[in-house]
């Protein structure tokens, strides 16, 4: 774990907008961060401070500009945890809904809070955010990547013994910005993607090229038995994002890529199932496999508070070197 006074360090800025932000060393210090204080935590009230509290005295400001449960719960409670505390701002309640800038935000809110979470739709905003913030900025979800996600992911995985390397995780649904994070950890950590997705819905190549070129074997196919097929991890995700139009003839489309019964025999016997959640049970994935004993989205949920924890700590230069 991190340990010493926070306050008596030197501030330090890593943004943490995608995984490449921090690379695969530092995420890896994440994982074994996050194992450690979530283990050190067995049995304890939700809301009780580590034992270190890196973050006493520490302030997140997050700023909402899409509907959240898990990101700003476990942002929250993460912070409460770290022994700091946490504010929300959306669009609806403070002046960014009223036409303020992203830089002068940026620049008001880095002299008044620790850090900053944004959860919006362009990454752009993101990207701007951090470019005129003094204090390190984490994307909670952008239409681009979704990074906090993914790193609770791969503890999940690990959790239920998964080594990363070598893995074959298969994909079915949207091309989308889950999608994206995986593809980036995929070349950060040398496993495997089967991409299966309807024609039209790709993700963006990107993302694609950035595993191969880190040594990962990605796959593209328009065929859910062939992506499924000798997988370690089946992941999907919502067919339809907030705020997308045309859910009618995509539904439509994602259909055949439905992650039932039939699709989780191809995959290994232990292979375990992963969705980000919120889930549309009957839609992306049948009741049968998101009841079953191999869905793990609950521990996975959970872990977004201790992958979080993690980032932060991370972001303030208080883990990874």
């Amino acid at each position: 774990m991190a340990g010493g006074d926070a306050l008596d360090l030197a501030p330090v800025v890593r943004n943490f907008l995608d995984l490449g932000d921090a690379g695969g060393d530092a995420i890896a210090a994440m994982l074994a961060d996050a194992q450690d204080r979530k283990a050190a935590r067995a049995g304890w009230p939700k809301g009780k401070p580590d034992a270190d509290a890196p973050l006493a005295g520490y302030v997140l400001g997050m700023i909402f500009e899409k509907n959240s449960t898990r990101t700003r719960v476990s942002f929250d409670i993460g912070m409460r945890q770290l022994g700091g505390s946490a504010l929300i701002l959306d669009s609806g309640t403070s002046q960014l809904g009223r036409g303020e800038s992203i830089a002068d935000t940026a620049r008001v809110l880095s002299r008044m809070v620790d850090a900053i979470m944004i959860r919006t739709d362009d990454h752009a905003k993101a990207e701007e955010l951090a470019h005129h913030a003094s204090v390190p900025v984490i994307n909670g979800l952008t239409d681009r990547s979704h990074p906090c996600q993914i790193v609770a992911d791969l503890l999940t995985m690990v959790e239920h013994g998964k080594a990363l390397p070598g893995l074959e995780l298969a994909w079915l649904g949207d091309g989308n910005n889950v999608l994206h994070s995986i593809l980036e950890a995929a070349g950060i950590f040398k496993f495997n993607v089967r991409v299966g997705v309807p024609k039209g819905y790709e993700p963006e190549m990107e993302f694609v090229e950035l595993a191969r070129n880190g040594g990962s074997q990605v796959t593209i196919t328009h065929d859910a038995e062939e992506a499924a097929r000798g997988a370690d991890i089946i992941v999907t995700d919502t067919w339809v994002s907030m705020g997308q139009d045309h859910a009618h003839n995509k539904i439509a489309a994602m259909a055949p890529f439905q992650v039932g019964g039939k699709l989780m025999t191809l995959a290994k016997p232990d292979a375990k199932f992963l969705h980000c959640l919120p889930a549309h049970v009957g839609d992306e994935v049948t009741e049968e496999v998101f009841e079953s004993s191999q869905s793990v989205v609950f521990d996975e949920a959970e872990n977004r508070i201790h992958a979080q924890k993690s980032i932060l700590l991370w972001s303030l230069g208080l883990l990874g070197g």
